[in-house]
């Protein structure tokens, strides 16, 4: 973050640009940092600074006119004698080329295996790192809470969460590894049976073609963090469905993704009630729905597809702002 400043700081000119991938938390917040003061006003010296989300940019804006006391024209704050912009740029994929991929995937022999292990049952999927901004555990009771409540489905559906380890070295992701494989060995005590496990829990990564086959293959994808900058498994999982038989995206309204993928179920992984009643309403429902759904999605993903966001941010950042009229109406604080 204070790179820029250090390059100012010997004299380097050009324009530079910064890009946050993950959220940005309003001002009430971001003042909790130790030494905010000195961190988050150095983005000052960027010509550009890039967002996930206007809710993101919005943060950030509040943050720079109550700490800093900048005004702001269009998301223009003139700085000393700069102008440094503020825009948000939601980073997309390859989704063209996803999809592909998951056409092609669906065939591997280990993408095979796992759907014949089904044995015809719907699969629901989840894929994140093990974090705890990831909401797994809570995931856990809302599929534990899905069970005791839609009987109907058990022994018909099964759900796969796919969380690679994370940050091993820090005691409390070691805690989150024990408390997650405990809930989900918990669940299939509970649940399972002889020729069924509700939950299949694996702590391994899998790379691209077998996800996007994976992907392929669910008739559900759970995609609940507690918060999240963007969050592409949302927008892979998309890219990578059958349009003619597409699964269902069940997603948290607190990713950024929210805000482009507006045809999932949003849900708040906080309420354990409203992502049991998601997925209970994504396992039954109807294939034109279902299609509907993905084609709306499908298309403003593929508008916003990876080399818009760089197209975008690149050409944000050679163009001068017109600040001319900068001063004439500055917003009253």
């Amino acid at each position: 973050m204070p790179l820029a400043k250090a390059l100012r700081e010997r004299g380097r000119k050009n324009r530079i640009g910064f890009f946050l991938h993950i959220p940005c938390p309003p001002p009430e917040m971001l003042t909790a940092l130790p030494h905010h003061e000195r961190l988050l006003p150095s983005l000052c010296d960027y010509d550009l600074i890039g967002f996930q989300t206007g809710n993101d940019a919005f943060n950030f804006s509040r943050y720079l006119t109550r700490e800093c006391g900048l005004h702001s024209r269009d998301f223009n704050f003139v700085v000393a004698d700069r102008t440094v912009s503020v825009g948000a740029f939601p980073v997309g994929i390859e989704t063209a080329a996803f999809g592909d991929l998951a056409r092609k995937s669906v065939r591997l022999p280990f993408v095979k295996r796992v759907i014949r292990s089904l044995d015809g049952r719907a699969l629901v999927i989840g894929v994140d790192r093990l974090d705890y901004s990831k909401g797994i555990a809570e995931r856990l009771s809302a599929f534990e809470r899905f069970l005791q409540k839609q009987v109907e489905w058990r022994g018909k559906v099964t759900y796969l969460q796919i969380a690679p380890k994370s940050r091993t070295e820090i005691p409390e992701y070691a805690d989150i590894e024990q408390e997650t494989g405990a809930a989900a060995g918990r669940i299939n005590g509970a649940f399972g049976e002889a020729d069924w496990t509700p939950i299949r829990y694996v702590n391994r990564a899998y790379g691209h073609a077998t996800l996007a086959g994976l992907y392929r293959a669910a008739r559900v994808a759970l995609v609940t963090p507690l918060r999240d900058g963007m969050n592409l498994v949302a927008k892979e999982f998309v890219a990578s469905q059958n349009p003619d038989d597409p699964g269902v995206l069940i997603l948290s309204r607190f990713a950024g993704a929210a805000q482009e993928c507006k045809a999932a179920l949003l849900v708040n992984p906080y309420d354990p009630d409203s992502v049991a009643a998601a997925l209970g309403q994504a396992l039954s429902m109807s294939l034109p729905e279902r299609r509907e759904r993905h084609a709306s999605m499908f298309q403003t993903l593929s508008r916003n597809d990876i080399r818009h966001w760089a197209h975008d941010f690149l050409t944000a950042l050679e163009r001068e702002p017109n600040t001319s009229s900068f001063f004439e109406a500055q917003p009253v604080q």
